[in-house]
């Protein structure tokens, strides 16, 4: 039984290891869904990742609902023509996953291009069994 002992510890910590990295995974993919409907501006995709009880926060201090962020990106008042995400961090508790890289992309909002440099927060929690965007805050990078 000694002799079993540390190959059952060191199994159950492989395990653990496992499931954590599925889970980072589901998270990275919702990441990644939300990054190609920004940039594809389809209401059905992005309405389908984020939460109906979204806080979107922006570099200038203006905040957004599901409804207002869905509709300016649509609109192409708020148009991502590119989005590059690096340095992307994961970290999950429970039903929860907190999400922060840096965002470069190539705007054109209402017809005006332009370039953006930005931290991102964002917080995803699972929502009858998928990964939804509940807040996002974004600041500037100097």
């Amino acid at each position: 039984m000694k002799k079993l002992l540390p190959f059952l510890i060191v199994i159950c910590f492989t395990l653990n290891i496992n499931a954590q990295s599925k889970k980072e995974t589901a998270v990275a993919n919702a990441v990644e869904k939300l990054r190609v409907a920004m940039v594809n501006g389809v209401k059905e995709k992005l309405e389908a990742i984020v939460s109906d009880k979204l806080s979107y926060g922006h570099s200038g201090g203006h905040v957004e609902g599901k409804t207002e962020f869905v509709e300016k990106i649509v609109s192409g008042k708020s148009d991502f023509v590119s989005i590059d995400l690096t340095e992307q961090s994961i970290s999950i508790s429970g039903k929860t996953a907190v999400v922060r890289h840096i965002l470069t992309a190539k705007t054109n909002d209402n017809g005006k291009p332009g370039d953006v440099h930005l931290r991102i927060l964002l917080v995803f929690h699972k929502e009858g069994g998928q990964w939804k965007l509940l807040a996002r805050q974004a600041v500037k990078m100097t």
